[in-house]
Protein backbone atom coordinates (compact mmCIF):
# COMPACT_ATOMS: atom_id res chain seq x y z
CA UNK A 1 0.00 0.00 0.00
CA UNK A 2 1.85 3.34 -0.65
CA UNK A 3 1.44 6.40 1.85
CA UNK A 4 0.72 9.65 0.29
CA UNK A 5 2.41 12.43 1.47
CA UNK A 6 2.27 15.86 0.94
CA UNK A 7 4.27 18.76 1.72
CA UNK A 8 1.71 22.12 1.82
CA UNK A 9 2.77 25.56 1.80
CA UNK A 10 2.91 28.63 -0.39
CA UNK A 11 6.48 27.32 -2.22
CA UNK A 12 8.70 29.78 0.09
CA UNK A 13 12.12 28.52 0.93
CA UNK A 14 10.91 26.38 4.31
CA UNK A 15 8.16 24.75 2.45
CA UNK A 16 10.85 23.82 -0.12
CA UNK A 17 13.00 22.67 2.51
CA UNK A 18 10.45 20.42 4.14
CA UNK A 19 10.08 18.79 0.81
CA UNK A 20 13.54 17.80 0.64
CA UNK A 21 14.12 16.63 4.19
CA UNK A 22 10.90 14.42 3.63
CA UNK A 23 11.98 13.05 0.58
CA UNK A 24 15.04 12.10 2.25
CA UNK A 25 13.42 10.67 4.96
CA UNK A 26 11.54 8.46 2.88
CA UNK A 27 14.24 7.21 1.03
CA UNK A 28 15.90 6.04 3.96
CA UNK A 29 12.48 4.06 5.27
CA UNK A 30 11.15 0.68 4.19
CA UNK A 31 7.83 1.91 3.22
CA UNK A 32 6.22 2.72 -0.42
CA UNK A 33 5.65 6.40 -0.40
CA UNK A 34 4.61 9.21 -2.66
CA UNK A 35 5.60 12.40 -1.62
CA UNK A 36 4.25 15.70 -3.38
CA UNK A 37 4.75 19.23 -2.81
CA UNK A 38 1.27 21.32 -3.07
CA UNK A 39 1.04 25.06 -3.45
CA UNK A 40 -2.09 25.60 -3.84
CA UNK A 41 -3.44 28.28 -0.84
CA UNK A 42 -7.22 26.65 -1.25
CA UNK A 43 -6.30 23.44 -0.36
CA UNK A 44 -4.11 24.32 2.72
CA UNK A 45 -7.40 26.61 3.93
CA UNK A 46 -9.85 23.37 2.95
CA UNK A 47 -7.82 21.45 5.26
CA UNK A 48 -7.54 24.45 8.12
CA UNK A 49 -3.81 25.26 7.98
CA UNK A 50 -2.70 28.35 9.05
CA UNK A 51 0.90 27.66 9.53
CA UNK A 52 3.30 26.31 6.86
CA UNK A 53 4.61 24.43 5.59
CA UNK A 54 2.62 22.14 6.63
CA UNK A 55 3.38 18.01 6.31
CA UNK A 56 -0.22 15.87 5.41
CA UNK A 57 -0.17 11.63 5.64
CA UNK A 58 -2.81 9.86 4.37
CA UNK A 59 -5.27 13.08 4.54
CA UNK A 60 -4.08 13.65 8.24
CA UNK A 61 -2.42 16.91 9.25
CA UNK A 62 0.76 15.49 11.23
CA UNK A 63 2.72 18.90 11.42
CA UNK A 64 3.00 22.16 10.48
CA UNK A 65 4.76 25.26 11.17
CA UNK A 66 8.28 24.18 11.49
CA UNK A 67 11.04 22.25 9.42
CA UNK A 68 12.31 19.29 11.27
CA UNK A 69 15.56 17.86 10.58
CA UNK A 70 15.60 14.30 8.53
CA UNK A 71 16.13 12.03 11.72
CA UNK A 72 12.91 13.68 12.90
CA UNK A 73 10.98 13.43 9.88
CA UNK A 74 12.17 9.80 9.73
CA UNK A 75 11.13 9.02 13.15
CA UNK A 76 7.95 10.56 12.54
CA UNK A 77 7.29 8.43 9.67
CA UNK A 78 8.36 5.32 10.42
CA UNK A 79 5.60 6.17 14.04
CA UNK A 80 2.95 6.80 11.99
CA UNK A 81 3.40 3.62 9.34
CA UNK A 82 5.01 0.65 11.20
CA UNK A 83 2.81 -1.80 9.91
CA UNK A 84 2.57 -0.47 6.36
CA UNK A 85 6.15 -1.35 5.59
CA UNK A 86 5.48 -4.61 6.27
CA UNK A 87 2.82 -5.05 3.81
Amino acid sequence: MTIDIRVLGPGCYRCQALYENTMLAVDELPIDARVTKVEDIGEMLSRGILASPALVVDDELVMAGNVPTVAKLRDLLSQLVPSRSDT
